[in-house]
């Protein structure tokens, strides 16, 4: 990652503002697993707290995050740990998919764009959170979460823009950050949190972003 801040900073005032004032970025990452899919989807369009919140109520209620104990659960149960019915529905499918073995996360694609599209077929993922499953579990160098909006509110506040950019828009600037794109929204995020004073709680989801996801 290193090698690619140092060619977004010298390629670009942007980025190198960014590192002058924070550093390089925290690497985040998550592991390929159930756990993390569970974290993605509670992030979607909500705040960071609210997932992180839900997540620990569940995990705390069946003793770890595992297909199994999830699709043990009531619908009235998931309720009551902060899923709505919609997400209920999208972890439930997934634990299924599992526990039947058509779903394997092990057995997905090497290459980051075919992972990408394997992913995209399971219901209730969708292109942010595969986009997110490339960045921080594959590693893709130059995945970016569309529609992640505290990278437009990063983006704008640092290219003084006078208003946050729409999904096409600030796509659209990204793109010129190919294929770095990936290290491009950590360092917009590092930024978002406070950069140097912010400290990464090990706890935390997708410890990057407020999880809020433009519709």
């Amino acid at each position: 990652m290193l090698v690619d801040v140092e060619a977004l900073a010298s390629q670009n005032e942007l980025f190198a503002t960014l590192l002058i004032r924070n550093g390089p970025p925290p690497l985040w990452r998550r592991e390929a697993s159930f756990e993390t899919l569970v974290r993605f989807i509670l992030e979607q369009q909500v705040s960071l707290a609210s997932a992180n919140a839900a997540f620990k109520r569940l995990n705390q209620r069946i003793g770890g995050v595992v297909p199994e104990r999830v699709l043990a659960s009531s619908d009235a149960d998931m309720k009551s740990d902060g899923f709505s019915r919609q997400k209920t529905g999208y972890v439930r499918g997934i634990a299924e998919l599992m526990v039947e073995g058509t779903f394997d996360l092990s057995e997905l694609p090497s290459e980051p764009e075919a992972a990408r599209q394997e992913l995209l077929e399971i219901k209730g993922i969708g292109p942010w959170t595969a986009a997110c499953f490339s960045l921080f579990v594959s590693g893709d160098r130059d995945a970016w979460p569309t529609g992640d909006r505290a990278l437009y509110v990063s983006m704008a506040k640092n290219l003084e823009m006078d208003d946050v950019p729409d999904r096409e828009v600030g796509d659209a600037i990204a793109s010129a950050w190919s294929p770095c794109r990936a290290t491009a929204a950590r360092m917009l995020w590092h930024d978002y949190l406070g950069g140097r004073s912010h400290v990464p709680n090990p706890d935390a989801g997708f410890i990057a972003s407020t999880g809020m996801v433009l519709g």
